[in-house]
């Protein structure tokens, strides 16, 4: 019996780059129970407290990422301390050090996550052979570079006081870093979100705890709700289903393949929703509001509304840090459908390094920008059954000249392209005939509504 627990705790310090530590795991729910006891004997002393959930925060990610929990710990150090002198100066000093702090967190995020893929496309312009091999990502580096990112802004902006103002002794400077520490590291956000602001959660840091009953109760039924979506459902609908389609489609029928992407779609919810919901659940355990990331998207009449309830903290800070900084709306109507484009291509690169999900941001921000247009273009345009149709021409006439570049390049053959455009063809016609429908459904229960 010795052996085999000084075994698992020997294994339990070690960290396995092929069995990363998730809140999915029976590993991670069994040192949970453990750390939660402990922290509920110590939840009414705020700097133990602290102190205590950002050591497990840090192991947490020592787990999860090895020694780049290190990397999480000097992101932490230059934005507290570029904050600090941020709140004490104005003019070009404030404007430099802000630009130093976007410089060095955007750097630090290219380095890991695009250098690879900027070596590649500089290859494939340039005809070089400059190799770059890919580097190990950090867990949740966009996440939490993007929370101290926000810190750092809202202190320029006067939107914020940071931890350190008006900290004079040497105490008070090092438990105001070790509160920014915790904010930054906290475990349940850290890996998969949602992004947490820094003037939403750091003044729960310093408040004693005020966990009850009912908030633990609605925290452990997240958790549940979460980790069901995430094991039984999620996890289920890829492994059975998706990916034996994705593997060979050639294998299935047109309905098949179909199916298989609605999966996708009802996968990544299940998946991301899922995280989000663990995390909040976590959270609230602990006695922490964590903001909502999801509100059932998949129920919005249009894609500005379904930004508005998918990813929602992501989504916001797109919009109050990058789309409301290039002029958000104050300018022109073109100027800002060029900004809603740009927020959306970054933000498809955000999500990944590599031409599709730049195509994916690219995408969605032209179908936002003609959203916005269509809203303003009158009643019938304005409507979410019509909106919804015209994108989708918009997107099969994008796919009919992006094959019809293909042929005149002659990359694809004549017949090909013919062919493929036949598909399209179809795929219109069926987008006709399915909006034809729903006017007619729409029309049909106004009238039983209002029959006079």
């Amino acid at each position: 019996m010795t052996t085999i627990f000084s075994t698992f705790f020997h294994e339990l310090w070690k960290y396995d780059p092929h069995n990363p530590l998730q809140f999915s795991s029976i590993t991670f729910l069994i040192l949970f129970v453990v750390v939660y006891l402990i922290y509920y004997l110590i939840k009414k002393n705020v700097p133990l407290r602290n102190i205590y959930l950002l050591v497990f925060s840090l192991f947490f990610y020592y787990k999860s990422s090895g020694w780049y929990f290190l990397l999480l710990l000097s992101t932490a150090w230059v934005d507290f301390t570029i904050a600090h002198f941020l709140f004490y100066q104005k003019g070009n000093t404030k404007k430099l050090l802000i630009a130093l702090s976007l410089f060095i967190n955007l750097g630090v995020l290219a380095y890991f996550k695009y250098s690879h893929f900027f070596s590649e496309v500089f290859n494939e312009f340039f005809g070089a052979t400059f190799k770059w091999e890919a580097l190990f990502l950090p867990v949740g580096i966009s996440f939490f570079t993007f929370q101290s990112l926000s810190y750092s802004i809202d202190v320029y902006r006067g939107d914020l006081v940071p931890l350190s103002a008006g900290k004079t002794s040497l105490k008070g400077i090092v438990m105001s870093f070790l509160n920014y520490c915790f904010y930054i590291s906290f475990f349940p956000q850290l890996v998969a979100g949602p992004i947490v602001r820094a003037s939403q959660f750091l003044p729960q840091i310093t408040m004693p705890s005020r966990l009850g009953v009912l908030q633990a109760g609605q925290g452990l039924f997240l958790f549940s709700c979460g980790l069901f979506k995430k094991i039984i459902l999620s996890d289920t609908i890829g492994v059975f289903w998706v990916d034996r389609v994705f593997e060979n489609p050639s294998l299935y029928s047109g309905m098949g393949n179909l199916l298989a992407v609605y999966g996708y779609t009802l996968q990544i919810y299940l998946d991301f929703s899922g995280y989000s919901d663990m995390a909040i659940g976590l959270a609230l355990l602990m006695g922490f509001t964590l903001t909502e990331n999801f509100n059932r998207p998949y129920l919005s009449t249009s894609l500005q509304e379904f930004w508005r309830r998918w990813h929602i903290s992501l989504s916001t800070w797109l919009r109050d840090y990058l789309y409301i900084s290039l002029g958000g709306n104050r300018g022109s109507k073109l100027k800002t459908y060029i900004n809603l484009f740009l927020t959306m291509l970054l933000g498809g690169l955000w999500h990944g390094a590599g031409w599709m999900f730049i195509l994916w941001g690219g995408l969605h921000g032209l179908g936002l920008a003609l959203d916005r247009l269509l809203s303003s273009a009158g009643q019938f345009l304005s409507k979410p059954l019509s909106k919804s149709f015209i994108l989708i021409l918009s997107l099969l006439g994008g796919i009919s000249a992006y094959l019809f570049f293909k042929m005149t390049g002659e990359t694809m053959e004549k017949w090909q392209v013919m062919e493929w455009q036949l598909y399209v063809l179809h795929l219109a016609l069926g987008a006709i005939l399915l909006f034809s429908l729903g006017v007619l459904i729409e029309n049909g229960v106004k009238a039983l509504k209002y029959p006079y």
